[in-house]
């Protein structure tokens, strides 16, 4: 699918969709309860869908409610084929799940999924049973049983590990230990995971290197919950916003949340964005906006988004600390380069981050979306300073988290046309 986005900046008033990242979390501890749990929320991106599909896979029972989904425990299936499409936190979520359960599995991945790497995951959970075919091999299959004890992985890898196994660890029968070997990165998401699984009753201690982790726990229904609003999606129309007079104002997000990528905030007040907070409404307006240093260790997502801003930004920006988005869906340092500089922005790849110099407009002109949601929905708001309106190849890549992005955008009072 190919999207062309009109030159003009976006205004007015947009609905944050549901968190994936939390969406993710819930599903799994619902569906590790014995009794069910109502889960509610707005749009499900393909990611999500995996993992609801992987869930029925193994015999948990989602029944589809108007608003969402009604998850509870059933009987566990091994044998399981478990289909992850391209979604990197539902195979590395349901690899030690599937060991906690002893699951006979063949694991599916599609895109550049299989070629990520899972280590030192992968070694740690061979290590305590569960056994895993040669990385990068489709389908991975894993067999055998989890144990408990000591399982020992570095911080700075993917905390995706981490949430993996403070979810699985807690059905084994005897206690475990997660042990990090370096500075914990990405720490709101392991925060997000602990919260969800202390509201579903399961206790997990943090210990002055890690977690500890007691065994014999089975989640419990908290009755219903209601999805938080995704900041990681609703970074884009925030930054959006920084780059318009009118400015954009997106509700249902929680100011408090546990989702790191509400540092968008605090980024944008910094680059000279005027930003007003009216309970869970964000408002954001272009003010005086000129470049900064901004360390990505925490907040690795919303690299692409923030250096839109940075190119309309007066001076220079530098990104560190972003070598993480090397690993995902594509090499995302080296596709952010390539598509804001062939819409005519200054921008240089750095070993671990990017070099963005501002300037008054961009081209604009046709640009690769590189199949990858957050490089689309980047190029989307980088249309707003350019001279000439923006074609995006590939545009059908935000169905991976956002289906509805380019519907909301045209909200935003965007030129959008969908070919």
């Amino acid at each position: 699918m190919r999207a062309i986005i009109g030159n003009t900046p976006l205004h007015g008033q947009v609905e944050a969709i549901s968190s994936k990242s939390w969406l993710h979390r819930a599903l799994i501890c619902a569906a590790m309860g014995e009794q069910p749990t109502r889960l509610r929320w707005r749009s499900c991106g393909e990611d999500v869908a995996a993992t609801i599909r992987c869930l029925e896979a193994l015999g948990a029972r989602l029944t589809p409610q108007t608003d969402g989904l009604s998850v509870c425990g059933g009987k566990t299936v091994s044998p399981a084929v478990l289909d992850c499409g391209e979604s990197g936190s539902t195979l590395r979520f349901l690899l030690p799940l599937a060991g906690a359960l002893g699951v006979q599995a063949a694991f599916y991945a599609s895109g550049r999924l299989p070629q990520r790497p899972l280590s030192p995951l992968y070694e740690q959970l061979g290590s305590h049973g569960y056994a895993l075919s040669e990385q990068g091999v489709v389908p991975l299959r894993g067999e055998g049983r989890l144990r408990g004890g000591v399982y020992r992985l570095p911080g700075n890898v993917s905390s995706q590990y981490v949430s993996g196994l403070l979810m699985a660890l807690p059905l084994l029968v005897d206690d475990s230990e997660i042990m990090l070997t370096s500075k914990l990165e990405s720490r709101p998401y392991v925060d997000l995971t602990l919260d969800l699984l202390r509201r579903f009753g399961v206790e997990i201690r943090e210990t002055g290197d890690g977690f500890f982790v007691p065994g014999g726990q089975r989640p419990r229904t908290p009755g219903e919950l209601t999805a938080e609003g995704d900041w990681s999606n609703a970074a884009f129309w925030l930054c959006a916003g920084a780059l318009s007079a009118g400015g954009v104002t997106v509700s249902g997000l929680d100011p408090a949340s546990r989702q790191g990528d509400r540092a968008v905030c605090d980024i944008l007040s910094r680059f000279g964005a005027v930003l007003t907070v009216d309970g869970c409404r964000i408002s954001v307006r272009r003010g005086n906006l000129r470049g900064i240093d901004v360390d990505c260790a925490q907040i690795p997502d919303l690299l692409p988004v923030l250096a839109a801003v940075a190119a309309g930004a007066e001076g220079t920006t530098r990104f560190y600390h972003a070598q993480r988005l090397r690993l995902t869906e594509r090499d995302r340092l080296k596709t952010v380069v390539q598509t804001l500089s062939a819409l005519g922005a200054r921008v240089q790849e750095q070993p671990d981050g990017l070099t963005v110099e501002g300037c008054s407009c961009l081209e604009g002109g046709c640009v690769s979306g590189h199949n990858d949601h957050r490089i689309v929905m980047m190029a989307a708001v980088a249309a707003a300073l350019c001279k000439r309106p923006v074609c995006i190849e590939q545009a059908q890549a935000v169905d991976k988290s956002y289906p509805d992005f380019f519907r909301d955008a045209a909200l935003l009072s965007a030129n959008v046309e969908l070919q």
